[in-house]
């Protein structure tokens, strides 16, 4: 009879055994879901959902500059043929720095200043400024005018990748309109400029320099560009020239008319005597510029025109 009694106690013990596993095993099964939080990822998420302003601008700010992506490409040469015109430097020089800045067009601004006593001669200087050029990272050129201010972004200083390009064209420059005129502004890559041998240094005196150069593009095959598609004509550019305060020398001195009209075969940048007396480097209102102070040599037997009679 004892087996038999032992039997109700042994059936109860296991009973709450098993009862007392389903129990636990009830309780996990809950637990689980609150094992595994999201409340750090949530957080994350958050975050990058509602950034704030102050932390977009920071972003943003850290992206490189245009101007900077463009730097070791291609590099301009602004050359001012100059003399006695200081008040319109002052003007010129930080508006053409600020607008090439503004179209990201990496440049110098040289100004090649004319000491000695012979007139003035724009296309020698022009030919000294670019010697001045080479061997460096330049490898294009502007000859510009002091006098022009570019006033819309119509116009762009872009490598000359085509042939010469005619910046300050007959339909916009505010005073010249014949067809075959190419001064002002007159942009050639470094090879171009070497193809005609640069300008003729015969010139002395105010004038014609720009047409002989003209032909001597033409005679070099060279296609001549000018810009198209702008619409502000002859306002597209300011031109700062006071002719009363600063007359041009265009008096012709002995047979010098007859002579103007005569091509130049063999002169060029390769034949101009010339010296670079100094060097300075200026800062206008923030705006670097190098100004080179160059002597001009003159041979009297084949222009005597150079000297003021």
């Amino acid at each position: 009879m004892r087996p038999q009694r032992l039997i109700l106690p042994l059936a109860v013990v296991l009973f709450n055994y098993v009862a007392l596993k389903l129990i636990k095993c009830h309780d996990r099964s809950y637990a689980h879901p609150k094992i595994v939080k999201h409340d750090k990822p949530k957080q994350k998420h958050h975050k990058v959902e509602h950034e704030s302003p102050d932390e977009e601008v920071h972003k943003e700010d850290s992206i490189p500059s245009p101007i900077k992506k463009t730097l070791g490409r291609h590099k301009l040469a602004i050359i001012v043929p100059f003399r006695d015109r200081f008040d319109e430097l002052m003007e010129f020089a930080p508006a053409m720095h600020s607008f090439l800045n503004e179209a990201n067009v990496p440049h110098e601004i040289i100004v090649v200043n004319q000491v000695d006593s012979y007139r003035f001669n724009r296309a020698s200087l022009i030919n000294a400024g670019f010697l001045y050029t080479l061997d460096t990272e330049i490898d294009y050129i502007a000859m510009h005018d002091v006098d022009l201010i570019p006033q819309t972004h119509q116009i762009k200083y872009e490598y000359p990748k085509d042939g010469p390009v005619h910046i300050a064209s007959p339909d916009l420059h505010p005073k010249y309109h014949y067809p075959n005129y190419v001064g002002g502004i007159l942009m050639l890559s470094h090879t171009d400029f070497k193809k005609v041998n640069g300008m003729s240094n015969n010139f002395w005196g105010w004038g014609r320099e720009d047409d002989e150069l003209f032909l001597r593009m033409r005679d070099a095959g060279l296609e001549l560009h000018r810009p198209k598609g702008v619409t502000t004509g002859y306002e597209t550019f300011k031109h700062v020239h006071d002719k009363v305060k600063r007359p041009r020398d265009y008096k012709r001195i002995g047979d010098q008319k007859k002579q103007q009209f005569k091509r130049d075969l063999k002169g060029g940048f390769h034949t101009l005597k010339h010296k670079v007396a100094r060097i300075d480097d200026l800062n206008i209102n923030s705006t670097p510029v190098k100004i080179l102070h160059v002597e001009l040599e003159c041979n009297k037997e084949e222009t005597p025109w150079c000297e003021n009679q």
